[in-house]
């Protein structure tokens, strides 16, 4: 079985969709990649402790965004359950917990609308029970045998998140705090230099506006650990003056 990949993505708001550029790039980083046996999710929208997967059944969505027109609402992804790839994590994650009624919410469904339309592909979600970043890199390290089973892990952040320096045009040029954050993301990342990455904190430019809490750049530390080695930007831009700059590893 080929070696999965291991992919960060800044997901975007519900109304990505409405992107034709952004969706593009996103099927079109999904038709280069193997097919995934099922995916696992991490999203910057689920901080739970202790650690824990989702629903192992096709349960309703999580729409965590409030004041969006309707049609965002009406979205569906009822992608099928993971139940064999949740086995598979117990064991390599002991004392894993579950929430059985928690579905996708939409850093995980909103990329995966545009990247597996069909729905098809198993997919399971895990939680963030902290966003420090060694032990996140650490978790991403006990998942990394899951690659080997076809299985696609993907963290699902946004590599500038800071809401109150949005650009209102959505193809705005950004701030200087998010380019310089950005051009700092792109070249450690691809650098594969783990020590910088993970004290962003202390050694990227404007960090602390680029994130002013940092739950969208945490899930790039798991895709680091489970990658062991650095990754090349797929897509790079900016959206209403945010980086979406994603990467895929191995």
């Amino acid at each position: 079985m080929t070696r999965m990949p291991v992919l960060y993505l800044s997901h975007g708001a519900p109304p990505l969709a409405d992107d034709d550029v952004w969706t593009g790039q996103l099927a079109e980083w999904s038709a280069d990649l193997p097919r995934p046996t099922s995916i696992l999710m991490v999203s910057a929208h689920w901080e739970e402790a202790p650690l824990s997967i989702g629903a192992t059944e096709t349960v309703p969505l999580v729409y965590d965004f409030w004041g969006f027109p309707q049609h965002y609402y009406d979205v569906r992804y009822e992608a099928p359950g993971a139940p064999e790839l949740a086995a598979d994590v117990r064991k390599l994650l002991p004392g894993v917990a579950q929430d059985a009624e928690r579905g996708l919410d939409h850093g995980a469904y909103v990329p995966l609308v545009e990247m597996y339309p069909e729905g098809d592909i198993p997919v399971l979600q895990l939680s963030m029970p902290t966003l420090e970043p060694e032990y996140l890199f650490g978790l991403g390290q006990r998942l990394a045998p899951l690659r080997d089973q076809g299985v696609l892990i993907v963290g699902s952040g946004f590599t500038t998140h800071n809401l109150r320096g949005m650009n209102p045009d959505p193809h705005g040029a950004p701030q200087a705090w998010s380019a310089e954050f950005d051009e700092w993301a792109g070249r450690a990342v691809s650098a594969g230099d783990v020590d910088e990455v993970l004290d962003f904190a202390g050694k990227a430019p404007a960090a602390r506006i680029a994130h002013p809490r940092t739950e969208h750049f945490a899930p790039l530390f798991v895709a680091l650990g489970a990658a062991g080695t650095g990754g090349r930007s797929v897509i790079d831009g900016f959206w209403h003056g945010l980086a979406k700059r994603s990467f895929q590893f191995g």
